[in-house]
């Protein structure tokens, strides 16, 4: 068995403000390949936000770990990294799961990262174990669950697991951030889902977010931009929101900061769109928070 890898910011202080638990992956896209998975979108936007920021991860050698080199990561090694194709079309996205990492348990944090005040759960190919979620009683944790809907066939097509697999799983997280194509943009489903969830998001790229919470929903448009890449723009927004909501106990006000900090990214490319620090105060001023 090959043992764990430690990577570190070289910090003194081990203690870590927000934890995200997934893989990291490579993202396969028109012939390039680039760096990608929850982890590191919501760790480089988490860090943005002020925040000392923890990975706990598996990958192989193949992952460049260079664009996240100023955030914490405990990395467990694998033969292989997780591997997406992703393919544009007018209708969505389509991938292909081609390699996948180790999964990750509750033996897979470090100790000293157990007292994270935020968690961050970012299944990206089923690979988080689902016990997580009621192994943080002290932390307001946040769930992104795409991932643990995610299936695939023998080709590697992804395809999704039917929503009622996460009724059992969403009462225990204090917020969960999905997309409308998470749940085959079928509305009737968010309705369903918010009653077993303390606090529901879905989002749905140009058209902004929903936000159910304490039997009330609202709807929070989002700004008109120019799109150039929506990849990573709702693990952006879901890293905002669970930091905003921890902060201020407010989901709307939650909601307005991931909405404008969310568009904002798909205007850049990759990675890249993760915000910076101006940004995020720019738009705090912008909103009066």
């Amino acid at each position: 068995m090959m043992p764990y890898c430690t990577m570190s910011d070289n910090s003194d202080d081990s203690s870590i403000d927000y934890l995200v638990i997934g893989h990291l992956t490579k993202d396969l896209q028109m012939g390039s390949s680039q760096l990608g998975g929850t982890a590191a979108y919501a760790g480089l936007t988490a860090q943005a936000l002020g925040l000392k920021v923890g990975i706990v991860t598996s990958a192989g050698p193949d992952i460049d770990f260079e664009p996240l080199s100023a955030l914490n990561k405990f990395s467990l090694p694998a033969a292989h990294s997780t591997t997406f194709e992703n393919r544009y079309n007018p209708d969505g996205r389509t991938q292909i799961i081609r390699q996948l990492a180790k999964p990750l348990s509750f033996g897979s944090i470090p100790r000293e990262w157990l007292s994270a005040p935020i968690i961050h759960l970012g299944p990206i190919a089923n690979e988080v174990d689902t016990d997580l979620i009621r192994r943080f009683p002290n932390a307001m944790v946040g769930l992104t669950p795409q991932g643990w809907l995610r299936r695939w066939d023998s080709n590697g097509l992804v395809y999704h697991e039917n929503w009622q697999a996460l009724k059992d799983i969403v009462p225990a997280a204090d917020a969960v951030v999905l997309s409308t194509e998470d749940l085959d943009r079928e509305s009737s489903i968010a309705k369903a889902l918010s009653v077993s969830c303390k606090l529901l998001v879905i989002t749905d790229g140009a058209n902004g977010a929903h936000v159910y919470w304490n039997k009330e929903c609202r709807h929070f448009p989002a700004p008109e931009i120019e799109e150039r890449c929506p990849t990573g723009a709702g693990d952006i927004f879901a890293a905002v929101f669970f930091a905003h909501f921890h902060h201020s106990q407010n989901p709307w006000e939650a909601a307005r900061l991931a909405n404008l900090l969310a568009a904002t990214s798909v205007t850049r490319r990759g990675l890249a769109g993760a915000p910076r620090q101006a940004e995020v105060e720019a738009a705090r001023i912008q909103l009066n928070l």
